[in-house]
């Protein structure tokens, strides 16, 4: 996809976004950015905890949503990445010492390591990561519990 119908997928998301704010009377600013083949929209400033939820599933079905709204005007299927707050990079950070965490054990102990069920933006953050060591990974299980297992190398 290109960088400006990417830009388009995010500024329809950002109007989208704005009107559930109003509606649902939320302070914050809309920062919108392209990152390799997605849009990717924050929602920074005010108290934004209960856009998050316990363990991002309002953000999760916030970023659903989105992407509905998104497709209903292109009539394309979006990867658009919402963030709030931060909550995103957080989550990618602490994820990313998971997965290094985890290549190292599979490393030193030449056994598979099964992971805690995990969204699908977790798996993907643990799966880059395992990738980017050399080893292999793969998603087991049904939502809401797949989870990863990394292998060691071949």
């Amino acid at each position: 996809m290109d960088i400006e119908a990417l830009e388009r997928e995010g500024d329809i998301a950002a109007d989208y976004i704005e009107g559930l704010l109003d509606i649902a009377d939320f302070d914050g600013d809309i920062d919108m950015d392209v990152q390799g083949d997605r849009a990717m929209v924050s929602i920074v400033g005010g108290t934004l905890d209960e856009l998050i939820g316990d363990n991002g599933e309002v953000l999760e079905a916030l970023q659903e949503l989105t992407r509905l709204a998104v497709h209903r005007t292109t009539g394309s299927r979006s990867k658009l990445m919402l963030d709030i707050a931060g909550f995103r990079e957080q989550k990618r950070t602490s994820l990313a010492q998971i997965g290094h965490k985890t290549v190292t054990e599979v490393n030193n102990t030449g056994k598979a390591v099964s992971l805690e069920p995990m969204t699908p933006f977790e798996r993907k953050v643990v799966h880059d990561v395992v990738a980017a060591a050399g080893l292999r990974s793969e998603s087991e299980g049904e939502e809401p519990n797949r989870y990863v297992v990394v292998y060691p190398a071949e």
